[in-house]
């Protein structure tokens, strides 16, 4: 496989990786606001927002290709 298809390959599955982990982590963020541990739950939900941008930016280096 050529280097430029493979890593279209390889963002794509980035991607979904990361959105695999987001929902994971929402999970875990709404369990912490339950626990009344606000501070893990504001630093979860961080962590989703910063993914979600490492997921926007990785789409634009696709459509780069």
């Amino acid at each position: 496989m050529e280097d430029k298809k493979k890593l279209s390959v390889v963002i794509d599955h980035w991607i979904e990786h990361n959105e695999s982990h987001m929902a994971e982590y929402q999970k875990w963020a709404e369990k912490a606001g339950q626990l009344g541990l606000e501070s893990a739950k504001t630093n979860i939900q961080k962590a989703i927002e910063d993914l979600n941008q490492c997921n926007l930016d990785l789409k634009k280096a696709l459509k780069e290709l």
